[in-house]
């Protein structure tokens, strides 16, 4: 099925270089994404970042990751999973979630094609994006909150995830998160906040400034080599 974009809501803005900043909905298999789309007038790359299991895409964090990436002129989406339009807590299987991110992401790419494509999300968001990166193509994931395991179940690692992105990754948890914290070697780069826990409420500065940081020293964004 392809993906059908149906716009929500349209409002001008002028702030970094930006143009629009518009809603849309976004068709899957599993019903509609509500997307919250940024468009840069020359943008560098496009980022879209979404929420954690219960979440929406308005927390510290997420927000602070979009603002870094406009920073350094990128066109942001935030998406709302289907499950959350429809009121669900929970994402429910993991299959189904990540085809209809990936269905998400090509309807999104349509919209801004030529340029490289950086997905992210926090907790479990983070945890599609790393699942999904070779699927979409995604030339960075941006991790955050990454729930390593469960609370108390370190035997439950889910670090293949992280290792299987296919890509750079960046992760960005905070040294108090019951669900673990990611080792150096299982991603690109690993940040570690102090004083934050899962929700990485406390610093979104420290949050904005490690994403601004890891994502302007990737190859392809640096002058002259875009």
């Amino acid at each position: 099925m392809c993906p059908v974009v149906r716009p929500a809501g349209v409002r001008a803005v002028r702030a970094y270089g930006r143009v629009t900043l518009r809603s849309v909905e976004i068709s899957t298999a599993q019903g509609p994404a509500s997307v919250v789309i940024e468009k840069a007038r020359k943008p560098a790359f496009l980022l879209v970042m979404t929420h954690g299991a219960g979440g929406g895409t308005e927390t510290a964090d997420v927000l602070a990751a979009c603002e870094a990436a406009a920073g350094l002129g990128a066109s942001v989406a935030r998406v709302l999973q289907p499950y959350r339009v429809r009121g669900a807590s929970a994402p429910g299987n993991a299959e189904k979630q990540d085809a209809a991110w990936l269905e998400i992401i090509a309807a999104l790419r349509t919209a801004h094609q030529g340029i490289p494509l950086v997905q992210g999300g926090r907790s479990n968001g983070a945890r599609v994006a790393c699942r999904t990166a070779r699927a979409a193509d995604a030339s960075a994931v941006v991790a955050l909150a990454f729930p390593l395991h469960p609370p108390g179940r370190p035997q439950l690692s889910r670090a293949d995830e992280l290792r299987a992105a296919g890509t750079d990754v960046l992760v960005v948890n905070g040294e108090r998160d019951p669900f673990g914290i990611p080792a150096e070697t299982d991603a690109s780069r690993v940040v570690i906040l102090p004083g934050e826990t899962h929700s990485l409420s406390r610093h979104p500065q420290a949050v904005r400034a490690a994403v601004a940081d890891w994502l302007g020293q990737l190859p392809w964004l640096r002058p002259g080599q875009q």
